[in-house]
């Protein structure tokens, strides 16, 4: 187990400098001239010439890639072109907007995901099947953006139930600086005892994780009846039938976590898809995730701050599928 944590490591490292490279390769080749964007049209060319040098522009592209990997390890990003910001702050305040986000989208799908699933395995061809079938079809099938506008005229304007966009309430902005210790809002009203931001903060976050994890319940549900489907087949469930067990048991007991392991890798792969896919949200609900600046980079041709989303996203889905190689053996006991 240790010498496959050891590989899995360095596969992880390989390929992280991988796509550094790539990113940093791609992001220059896009067309316009940041130095020319970074100096303004009214620059003169010995203006041009010193941004150039200042971002490294002049130099050889080999030794341009050696020192942009160079500067991703001692955290050097660069500078963002639209924000004039360093990239690696800007994307630290984004990315921690969009893990909250993501991940009570993550935890919605475990939630009711498995349940539906179980459900639809266990009355196999009746009703409870049927229904669950239907209802992940719709939640994989739906277009996002449309359950967002649906539950914003409906639980926001009509119901005046949670507020329709936003991460906390402008009037609370005092208290969310004062407080701010982790990044994380909830996180950090909870160690402040600041009950009031943290119910706004929850109030805010449902409406966006619910439309964020619609996709990942209908795949969790389907994968969780396959799965479970197959393994109530095995010799041991059979034996345990065999022995006595009641059906709940069988399948809470002895079949699920060994169904588990496709469920585990599908949301390995959800988490680090929504983290910059999920624009159409954050634009939808004004939450000031990592997809809405990726989207204003792009807009911007922004290369370092483009290059700079890339590789977080690329080592969230790095980290995220070497947490499951990790937990799949803790998980199936078969795998140890």
């Amino acid at each position: 187990m240790r010498r496959q944590l050891i590989r899995r490591l360095l596969q992880t490292l390989v390929v992280a400098i991988g796509v550094g490279i790539v990113a940093f390769v791609i992001t220059r080749r896009l067309p316009g001239d940041a130095a020319a964007t970074w100096a303004g049209p009214r620059a003169t060319p010995e203006q041009l010439a010193a941004v150039r040098e200042q971002l490294g522009l002049d130099r050889p592209l080999p030794e341009q890639i050696v020192r942009y990997l160079t500067d991703l390890v001692r955290g050097e990003w660069g500078l963002s072109i639209h924000t004039r910001q360093p990239v690696i702050e800007d994307v630290s305040q984004r990315l921690i907007a969009s893990l909250e986000l993501v991940g009570a989208a993550v935890l919605i799908a475990i939630v009711v995901g498995i349940p539906l699933g179980v459900m639809a395995a266990r009355y196999k061809g009746r009703l409870p099947d049927w229904m669950s079938g239907w209802t992940s079809a719709l939640l994989v099938a739906g277009p996002i953006f449309w359950l967002g506008l649906v539950l914003q005229l409906v639980v926001s304007t009509q119901l005046d139930l949670l507020p329709v966009a936003g991460r906390f309430d402008r009037h609370l902005r005092d208290a969310v600086q004062a407080g701010n210790v982790t990044g994380f809002l909830l996180v950090d009203a909870v160690l402040a005892l600041d009950w009031t931001l943290f119910w706004d903060g929850v109030a805010h976050l449902i409406l966006p994780a619910i439309v964020v994890a619609a996709y990942p319940v209908g795949l969790v549900a389907r994968l969780t009846r396959a799965g479970l489907i197959e393994t109530l087949s095995e010799e041991h469930v059979r034996m345990c039938r065999a022995i006595g067990y009641p059906e709940r048991t069988i399948i809470w007991r002895f079949a699920l976590r060994p169904s588990m392991g496709p469920v585990m890798a599908a949301l390995a792969l959800v988490f680090g898809y929504s983290l910059a896919n999920t624009f159409l949200v954050e634009n939808l609900f004004d939450w000031p995730g990592l997809g809405s600046y990726v989207t204003d980079s792009i807009s911007t041709l922004d290369a370092p701050a483009i290059a700079g989303a890339t590789v977080v996203v690329a080592l969230a889905y790095l980290l995220a599928n070497l947490v499951v190689d990790v937990l799949r053996p803790v998980v199936d006991p078969r795998l140890r």
